[in-house]
């Protein structure tokens, strides 16, 4: 359940009382994760996978209620902004012309305000908030083009003198954007620890790569394969596949891996770091490309011109594992994968995933096949770049759909998605994990993503009526039956 996805009146999710409200329904359903997309600034496109900080939060997730309940706002500054009007999609335009606005408004009555808690926020976040607050500070001065764009090729280049005297000249954009992290995870970290009191961890997203237009590629070129402006020599993509036969061209610049390995992959261990302060577990997205990468030319229209690149394989992954012995990982193994992709895998010990919609091939046997899995897996119905089951069962071959009701054992009176519901909770995966918008039946009007679009992804929304008491009693009872309740008291004993 994206954070993106909560109700809100102010036309996209927040950290505020919706979030609080769904950890209580996930206690209530006997559920102990929570998973999300990740949780930074989005760019062009609006996609969490394409964001200007690896590090920074999303200040459209900051909630508004609780700033006016800090007195870092009046009730009559939310009146009359347009954060949209439908209930059920993120106008992302509409909030990009009036979210900043109103929280400019927030960090100029905060002088004076807890200054120590900045102070310190600001120490223990040295490596990045600076950098990333002096990068979106100078793109709104260039209209918010992407760095590669702008005029100043010493501030293009990130050269030292050029850093100092755009830091002079646009401090007070600068102490805009620390402060507004501030407040993103001040409720940030309110939230999680209210979710961890309920008993409900939180899975979250870290993309393989980080946008080129964006504070990490800008501030520390040389961790990337750039030419001696700093324009990409190749970039990231996947060959044709499910989703699209002329491939997907993402566009994300490509790490120097030797360059990483000579510091003992010093920035990956940065970044694991920033995100385990928002989670509690990490799906590494696209982790088939730790062993080999697709890089595509970067002029190419499309990925179908790339080539196979090794990547750094046990290497990096090994050392993940070694610097951060006490958090769990989930490798998205899904895409073209390969013997030596499957040996990586078993070698990290990580578990890999599972989906119920890649299952039912009525042409040959698949490995996602409830039956075919270990223990030491997550299985899923979808993802947010599949569609939703309700809207499978519409664009699946008849063939297809007819195999899933008869290994299922599908029937009208359960329902589609509450047979597939079951047949991924009685699997022997370690984890089962269902998009909000499966359990609450709905259709193709639900997708989060169509991989290989622009436009019109990343929107829906639920609605705070959505969530029943009959569905959170029903979704407790399939847990309880299947064995895989939420055991408060048993967790509390271990914790103990």
């Amino acid at each position: 359940m994206p954070v993106s996805s909560l109700p809100s009146p102010y036309g996209i999710g927040t950290l505020g009382k919706a979030a609080y409200d769904f950890v209580d329904f996930l206690s209530d359903a006997n559920q102990s994760w929570w998973q999300m997309l990740p949780l930074g600034p989005t760019s062009y496109g609006d996609s969490p996978y394409q964001s200007f900080s690896t590090f920074a939060g999303n200040p459209y997730f900051v909630d508004l209620d609780m700033l006016v309940e800090d007195g870092l706002l009046q009730k009559s500054d939310l009146k009359g902004m347009d954060f949209g009007t439908e209930e059920t999609k993120v106008d992302y335009a509409k909030i990009y012309r009036s979210r900043f606005d109103v929280l400019r408004k927030a960090v100029a009555n905060s002088t004076g305000r807890d200054e120590e808690g900045f102070k310190k926020f600001s120490e223990e976040n040295a490596c990045w908030l600076h950098d990333y607050a002096l990068y979106m500070a100078v793109k709104c001065k260039n209209d918010m083009k992407s760095w590669l764009e702008w005029d100043d090729e010493d501030i293009r280049l990130h050269r030292p003198e050029a850093v100092a005297r755009y830091g002079e000249e646009l401090k007070d954009d600068v102490f805009f954007y620390e402060y507004v992290q501030y407040l993103f995870f001040k409720q940030w970290d309110a939230l999680r620890a209210y979710a961890k009191e309920t008993g409900i961890g939180i899975i979250g997203d870290i993309p393989i790569y980080v946008a080129l237009d964006s504070a990490d590629v800008w501030a520390d070129p040389k961790q990337f394969q750039l030419d001696e402006k700093n324009c990409p020599k190749e970039v990231s993509g996947v060959p044709p596949d499910y989703f699209s036969k002329d491939g997907q061209l993402w566009g994300n610049p490509l790490y120097d891996w030797d360059f990483m390995k000579s510091d003992g992959y010093g920035w990956w261990i940065r970044r694991i770091e920033g995100a385990q302060r928002l989670y509690d577990v990490i799906r590494i997205d696209h982790f088939r490309g730790f062993e080999a990468y697709w890089a595509v030319p970067f002029d190419a229209e499309t990925a179908k011109d790339g080539r196979w690149v090794k990547g750094p394989g046990m290497d990096l992954v090994g050392t993940l594992k070694n610097w951060f012995w006490n958090i769990q990982f989930i490798a998205e193994d899904l895409g073209f994968l390969t013997d030596e992709v499957r040996d990586l895998l078993r070698e990290s010990t990580f578990p890999g995933m599972k989906i119920l919609q890649f299952a039912f091939d009525s042409r040959e046997p698949s490995n996602y096949l409830p039956h075919t899995y270990d223990e030491n897996c997550v299985c899923y119905i979808g993802t947010h770049d599949n569609t939703t089951i309700m809207a499978w069962k519409d664009e699946t071959k008849k063939a297809d759909l007819k195999f899933a009701q008869q290994y299922l054992g599908l029937n009208k009176e359960e329902g589609l998605a509450w047979g597939m519901i079951r047949g991924g909770m009685s699997s022997v995966a370690s984890l089962f994990i269902t998009q909000m918008q499966d359990y609450l039946e709905l259709g193709a009007e639900a997708r989060m993503n169509t991989p290989g679009t622009v436009g019109g992804n990343w929107q829906w929304r639920m609605t705070s009526k959505q969530i029943t008491k009959k569905l959170t009693e029903r979704i407790a009872e399939t847990t309880r039956i299947y064995g895989r309740s939420n055991d408060k008291w048993l967790k509390s004993f271990y914790e103990t």
